[in-house]
């Protein structure tokens, strides 16, 4: 399925469509107009509509979307129709949060691998994922994954990438405090709490 030049603004929203569409489905909801699933995501109806005509006709004029269709769709189109496997790199107190976390598998993210430098943590295993020796980067390519996830220091960060990317990463999250540098086939995003913080007190009003 080939589409046109998508915003990323549409692209990061795609992910909060579907996770509310994922709880109506629990709920037994089959139907949705594009003002509930607006009211449902924060937004408003015309930008659901713009934001899903990049990608073709979904829903019918006047009665909204099928949800599990649109669910569907979504997916597809995200790639999560099939199971995404991601590594892990850095298993800190940050990196071991991530292991634990059960939300990634609503999406079909299968966290496959762990890796870390620290010999008291290799051979460990959080949420049943066994930590190993981040010297083990290479076999990623041959284990099918593709994706990692960042969570080394940042001095660490810039090497450990360069590794990733030799071992055939096309995706990196990170969440390494600092800037990196990927070749433009690889895509990084970066999730940086401490800055994201810093901003809050600003749009606090003070007398």
């Amino acid at each position: 399925m080939r589409y046109r030049k998508v915003p990323d603004e549409t692209v990061r929203r795609l992910p909060f469509y579907l996770r509310g569409l994922l709880l109506l489905l629990q709920q037994g909801r089959v139907g949705i107009s594009s003002q509930e699933l607006a009211d449902l995501v924060g937004v408003r109806s015309w930008q659901v509509r713009k934001d899903f005509s990049y990608f073709g006709e979904f829903g019918t004029p006047g009665v909204g979307y099928g949800i599990e269709s649109l669910t569907r769709q979504i997916k597809k189109i995200l790639k999560l129709d099939v199971i995404q496997k991601a590594a892990l790199v850095g298993a800190g107190n940050l990196g071991s949060a991530v292991l634990a976390y059960t939300g990634f598998k609503v999406y079909g993210f299968d966290i496959a691998a762990a890796f870390d430098i620290d010999p008291r943590k290799i051979g460990r295993k959080v949420n049943n994922i066994l930590i190993e020796d981040v010297s083990k980067l290479n076999t990623l390519k041959h284990r099918k994954i593709n994706l990692a996830i960042l969570a080394v220091p940042a001095d660490a960060a810039q090497q450990t990438v360069d590794a990733l990317v030799r071992a055939g990463i096309k995706g990196i999250l990170k969440f390494s405090p600092c800037y990196i540098t990927v070749p433009r086939k690889v895509k990084v995003i970066s999730i940086d709490i401490a800055t994201d913080l810093a901003r809050l007190p600003y749009y606090i009003r003070t007398r």
